[in-house]
């Protein structure tokens, strides 16, 4: 199945309900759900969906060690003809995961009390990012 999940701009976009549904509708009982997100300047985290400082702390940090193009510091950057956002955002995507895979047990997701599914946006205008979701029983 494949989901579709609009940002913003650059940021997290908790998706967990979204799953949580489709595991359910599934009727597995035991398996591994795998979370694939289909483009190159995004990825998939999971991550803390208690406290929002969280979110806003991994933002500055991945935008400090991989600011945009037209930042002196990232001179040396050839790829600059999707903006400045895009060779960073590619960056960012490298360190980060655009599959993860979660355990299914008894129909549900086995993630930790504060943990959530997030798309990771790191380009700067709006999208619609798809997202395939496999669950191998």
């Amino acid at each position: 199945m494949t989901i579709t999940v609009s940002t913003r701009g650059q940021g997290l976009y908790e998706f967990t309900h979204e799953v949580e549904a489709f595991v359910r509708d599934s009727g597995g009982g035991e398996g591994l759900l795998t979370v694939f997100v289909r483009h190159t300047s995004c990825s998939l985290i999971i991550q803390e969906n208690a406290d929002p400082d969280v979110q806003h702390d991994l933002k500055e940090f991945f935008r400090r060690i991989a600011p945009a193009s037209d930042d002196p510091s990232m001179r040396w950057m050839r790829h600059t003809t999707e903006g400045p956002d895009d060779m960073p955002a590619h960056i960012k995507a490298a360190l980060t995961a655009v599959s993860i895979g979660i355990p299914v047990s008894r129909g549900r997701l086995v993630l930790g009390t504060w943990q959530g599914i997030y798309l990771f946006e790191h380009r700067d205008r709006p999208h619609r990012r798809d997202v395939v979701l496999h669950l191998g029983v």
